[in-house]
């Protein structure tokens, strides 16, 4: 029989799976960052723990790889300045014309939707190091966000 023709097994024909991607540079999270991370990682052992089906536990598995990864190389984010918008900072803005409080927070803590942004995304990299009263360029265009009010995200 011709190898063309032999086939030892399925697994071979299989896409492979790659790891999640974890985004660069620091893991700088918030105090809630960081326990959000940790509830994530016990979620997640024990749908492992309860997982019947060996597919869907190496899926978990995987999610549970990125979580435990991204819990081992977490920072706490020094506190910022008082008045001076950093990672744990709630930053009330005036961008073209209209009002908004942003909430600077770590990679796995953001969710756009709800204004909490991660520390490295363009608006809120934009914002990091201003003080409160201050203008900033963003977007190309010079001063186009007004700091109104900073402080720290509550508890």
């Amino acid at each position: 029989m011709s190898v063309a023709f032999r086939r030892e097994s399925d697994e071979e024909h299989k896409e492979p799976k790659f790891e999640i991607p974890l985004p660069a540079g620091p893991n700088l999270v918030t105090a809630r960052g960081l326990a959000l991370t940790q509830a994530r990682v016990a979620e997640l052992e024990a749908a492992v723990a309860a997982e019947p089906e060996e597919a869907a536990r190496e899926v978990l598995k995987r999610e549970l790889r990125y979580w435990n990864t991204r819990r081992t190389t977490a920072e706490i984010a020094p506190p910022p300045e008082d008045g001076v918008v950093g990672i744990g900072s709630r930053v009330r803005i005036k961008l073209a014309g209209k009002e908004r409080v942003i909430d600077v927070v770590g990679h796995d803590e953001a969710d756009p939707h709800a204004d909490r942004l991660a520390f490295s995304a363009p608006l809120a990299n934009a914002l990091l190091g201003a003080e409160e009263g201050e203008r900033v360029d963003f977007n190309g265009r010079a001063e186009a966000i007004e700091i109104l009010e900073v402080s720290a995200i509550p508890d």
